[in-house]
């Protein structure tokens, strides 16, 4: 049985020809209860944007998460991040994450913003990395069933960080 340890993550940047894998995953990892989930429309139309970029997680060479992340001046949202259910608990979406800050370094953003299903467990992971809390969004995601969900709004200061 192979561990976390075992396993190879390696983050690229990619373009809209990744677009297949990135619908893969997005399908295998946000669960339609909550309408989080982009649709490749809502996608194709983002990519390739100004100030978009897309980069794509492999788990030993096959494709298991993406980030989406779009900067204006000197700030960035965290559009989408998604990791294959196979590839949690692996790395992944911390070599994600990871690559998104030093990609908004590199681009001179110093604050990047998300949002996330209030009872979303990658809450953890972005408190890690030293996301606080900003913001509430009442009844912001509709699940297929109808219900509504809370999403919070989170960021993170990239001034005050080490590198």
């Amino acid at each position: 049985m192979s561990t976390a340890a075992d396993r190879t993550v390696t983050v690229f940047g990619a373009d809209a020809n990744a677009l297949v894998p990135v619908m893969e995953i997005m399908h295998a990892a946000f669960d339609p209860v909550y309408g989080e989930a982009w649709n490749a429309a809502q996608c194709a139309a983002v990519i390739g944007g100004p100030g978009v970029w897309l980069l794509i997680a492999e788990l030993d060479g096959r494709p298991a998460g993406f980030a989406l992340t779009r900067s204006i001046v000197d700030e960035a949202e965290l559009l989408l991040i998604a990791v294959h259910p196979d590839a949690r608990r692996c790395g992944v979406g911390a070599a994600l994450l990871e690559a998104v800050l030093d990609g908004c370094r590199q681009r001179s953003v110093d604050r990047v913003f998300l949002e996330v299903r209030a009872c979303n467990s990658a809450i953890g992971l972005y408190t890690s990395f030293g996301f606080c809390k900003v913001g509430e969004r009442r009844n912001y995601y509709r699940g297929a069933n109808g219900r509504l969900y809370d999403a919070h709004s989170y960021s993170l200061t990239l001034k005050n960080l080490k590198n």
